[in-house]
């Protein structure tokens, strides 16, 4: 049997219906932007493998780093315990991350990242012995598959089976162009009908709801209404995190600074899964007590793993060397490039770019769901033509790893520019 065969047999994936999906092409081999199946067919990856692969495909850097953590320790309970590669990748984020960011909370992936930062500031306020129990978050964002995760996410048919098992989240309008009042004026309605505890937000750019782009000082204008009603700011940089926006963090162009910020996906190259969420040190105190019950009771096995340590450390040495700071430069303006060539075609409503992530939408006469017609078509015309790429509705969005070649970018461009003929 075949691996896909195989696979049929045992395995239920992600986002899948299972009875209408095709099946899965099985990967046999990565290097660099490259990804080859068990027949040898050679593919782009141009999402880098949902956002986590920044420095491609069996990264010989990071692997040397496991690898010597792996002989050295390669896992030990994080309760009562420390390490090394722990301390150092704590130190090492508190330079580079906004300067109110003090403590490191380990998890496992972005969503639970999420989830014990909203655990967080609802316990925060609990302690203290206010009553603050609903959480703000955008319109059709989304921030993961765990419960308090789902529940800040705005994407119906994630959540639509669990409606009324939530905790109360309230949402508004993101502030794209034109909506910007409309949004402020929301937030400011939610504050007085509503105990907020938290704002959750994926800082400047939605990435499952297909790209869409804000300004930073909108931004900034939300959070200073927030800190004015004592109200926890969450920076879901789990997508936007590492690069991704042409600075090391989105919130690097904010002049407010967040008071949580979580991170996953890009934090150890694409190698180990790993979390992390980092809080002020005002969020800290407020679990700092004699009384045991004011603890923060969450935690995971494989907490502050220390192979995950070691990788997420290679990782931020790669991302700030200066060859990986100008593949950032040069990807960004071949999108640009790209931008100008492709944003007057007939089949082109709008385009835009930030960083390494190019996104256009595609002109229908009427809405495309998620998954819908288009986006399946155009998903199965980009894998035939050795393209990796999953549209978002009409939208097409590449984010690819940093150290793709202007060579595959310009034939993911010009698949692209193909597909559009059959949208």
């Amino acid at each position: 049997m075949s691996i896909t065969e195989k696979d049929r047999q045992y395995l239920w994936h992600p986002y899948t219906q299972h009875k209408t999906a095709a099946p899965p092409i099985a990967i046999s081999k990565g290097d660099g932007a490259l990804l080859w199946d068990e027949n040898g067919k050679e593919y782009i990856d141009a999402i880098a493998s949902w956002w986590v692969n920044p420095f491609g495909h069996s990264n010989r850097f990071i692997a040397d780093a496991i690898y010597k953590q792996l002989t050295t320790l390669e896992h030990v309970l994080f309760g009562g315990f420390t390490h090394e590669p722990a301390v150092l990748l704590a130190e090492k984020l508190m330079q580079i991350l906004p300067s109110n960011q003090q403590k490191v909370f380990f998890s496992d992936n972005g969503s639970t990242a999420v989830e014990v930062a909203i655990k967080v500031a609802l316990q925060y306020f609990y302690n203290k012995g206010e009553k603050r129990t609903t959480v703000v978050a955008f319109e059709n964002a989304f921030h993961g598959d765990t419960f308090a995760a789902m529940a800040a996410s705005g994407i119906s048919f994630y959540t639509q089976a669990f409606a009324g098992m939530f905790i109360d989240v309230v949402r508004i309008p993101v502030p794209v162009k034109g909506a910007e009042e409309e949004s402020f004026a929301a937030l400011r309605e939610c504050i007085r009908n509503y105990q907020v505890a938290g704002f959750i937000f994926e800082p400047l750019v939605q990435g499952a709801a297909g790209m869409v782009m804000y300004e930073p000082g909108h931004l900034d204008k939300l959070i200073e209404i927030c800190k004015e009603n004592q109200i926890i700011t969450i920076a879901d940089e789990v997508m936007t995190g590492f690069g991704k926006t042409g600075k090391t963090f989105a919130c690097d162009y904010l002049s407010q600074q967040p008071d949580a910020i979580c991170l996953s996906k890009a934090l150890t190259g694409g190698t180990i899964p790993m979390a992390i969420t980092t809080f002020t040190q005002k969020l800290f105190d407020g679990f700092y007590s004699d009384d045991i019950n004011k603890a923060l009771f969450h935690g995971h096995t494989f907490t502050a793993n220390p192979t995950g340590c070691a990788a997420a450390l290679a990782s931020l040495e790669l991302l700030q060397s200066t060859v990986m700071q100008e593949h950032l430069t040069r990807v960004n303006t071949k999108h640009l490039a790209f931008q100008k060539h492709i944003e007057k075609h007939p089949k082109v409503s709008t385009t835009r770019v930030l960083g390494v992530i190019f996104a256009l939408e595609i002109k229908i006469d009427s809405a495309e769901s998620y998954y819908g017609n288009l986006r399946n078509k155009l998903y199965h015309f980009f894998v035939e033509n050795g393209i990796i790429l999953r549209p978002v509705g009409n939208i097409v969005y590449i984010l690819p790893p940093y150290i793709i070649s202007d060579a595959q970018l310009e034939k993911v461009y010009q698949i692209v520019e193909q597909a559009l003929e059959i949208a």
